[in-house]
């Protein structure tokens, strides 16, 4: 079998995430921080001093992706690389499926910037930046909308005009490569339940909730935009639509304020006045940080029961995610609002964060540990001709 390397890339606003995986091993896997103020490499369980790491002297997504690549290929110039495969958040109506990044599919990958203003654009570097260092390298487009274009059609509709929606307004939802992850590892974590009524919960700095049955999204909390749905570490969520038209007409506010307001200043970060951040909240004993993750709570549970109606009752409810892997508080207190279900909490379990926190009956409840990076070089691979090319 012909050896195959991929580079994944998953980039967010102001982080990119980086894995090398050879054939199934994974050669290494890291995270730049803080990319457009103060750039640098942390790697994931590894001790390697500073001054090996490459030097990051420029800011943004294209400033450090040239060093990046010269520093991999210098510490693992024995992998050949196949392709790389990057996260891209967007896909539309047109992408349900990874697909090779041709021209003209990047061309309509730009026309979906105003939908992701802040994931879209970094991807999109990173592509114009991998084409220029490595021309000949295939390179593979993963979206986090795919996964939720097996949902029925009702599902994807909002009330609106049909000719708005036959434009292309719909519900996308996001998250997909994190969800598709969690879903290949339900059969070890909880058996045949995976086949039945599941909510996958990815709660982190973004957050949204998903609803699956025989393993397919039926219906999830994001829309047109990942501004929809849970409240985030700093994205209101669900917003009443006459709260944008009362700051336009009454208060005066420009759209851009307004999309500040949406996408920088509300959610965790908006309510507690402190941090977008709930290690910080959970560990503060100010009244607004306890208001702040009451509130994301309520959320959290207010639409699993909206997604359970839609299922027709529950079989498992999985966490992934930063929040949903490391925050044992705010499990405890979703699962605990939602004993109704018959949801019942191992507490000693979920203290020590264990693969499985049920008590053994009732429904079925679990941690799967996110690795969107898997799933990209998983979607990459399938991508690719069975001889894949070298870069020049």
């Amino acid at each position: 079998m012909t050896s195959r390397a991929v580079l994944a890339l998953n980039a967010g606003s102001s982080s990119l995430k980086v894995a090398l995986f050879h054939d199934e091993r994974c050669r290494v896997r890291g995270t730049i921080e803080r990319i457009n103020e103060a750039p640098h490499l942390v790697l994931d369980g590894a001790t390697t001093p500073s001054d090996a790491l490459p030097r990051l002297t420029g800011t943004g997504h294209t400033a450090v992706i040239a060093p990046l690549l010269d520093w991999l290929e210098a510490q693992f110039g024995d992998v050949p690389l196949s392709a790389v495969g990057h996260r891209v958040v967007h896909g539309g109506r047109h992408h349900a499926a990874p697909c090779l990044l041709e021209p003209a599919v990047v061309d309509e990958l730009r026309e979906l910037i105003p939908l992701a203003p802040l994931h879209q654009p970094p991807a999109l570097a990173l592509i114009d930046a991998l084409h220029a260092h490595w021309p000949t390298l295939p390179q593979v487009a993963c979206f986090d909308t795919a996964f939720h274009r097996s949902q029925p059609w009702l599902n994807q509709c909002f009330a609106l005009p049909r000719r708005l929606t036959e434009e292309g307004i719909l519900r996308y939802g996001f998250h997909g490569l994190s969800y598709a992850h969690a879903v290949r590892q339900l059969p070890e974590l909880i058996g045949e339940r995976h086949r039945g009524r599941v909510i996958i919960a990815h709660l982190g700095h973004g957050c949204s909730l998903c609803a699956l049955e025989d393993g397919q999204s039926q219906a999830t909390t994001m829309g047109f935009t990942a501004l929809d749905g849970l409240m985030m570490g700093r994205r209101a969520g669900n917003l009443d639509p006459g709260v944008i038209l009362y700051l336009l007409q009454q208060k005066g506010w420009r759209a851009d304020e307004i999309e500040h307001l949406l996408y920088h200043d509300s959610g965790l970060y908006g309510v507690s006045g402190l941090s977008d951040d709930m290690r910080d909240l959970l560990a503060s004993d100010a009244p607004a940080a306890a208001e702040a993750v009451a509130l994301f709570v309520r959320r959290v549970v207010r639409e699993i029961g909206g997604l359970v109606a839609l299922l027709g009752g529950l079989d498992a409810l999985i966490f992934t995610a930063g929040i949903g892997e490391h925050a044992a508080p705010i499990r405890q207190a979703v699962c605990h609002d939602l004993a109704w279900l018959g949801i019942k909490l191992d507490d000693a379990a979920n203290a020590r964060h264990a693969p499985r926190l049920d008590r053994g009956d009732g429904p079925a409840i679990g941690i799967v540990a996110a690795d969107e990076e898997a799933e990209i070089r998983r979607s990459t691979l399938a991508c690719l001709p069975a001889s894949p090319a070298a870069p020049a």
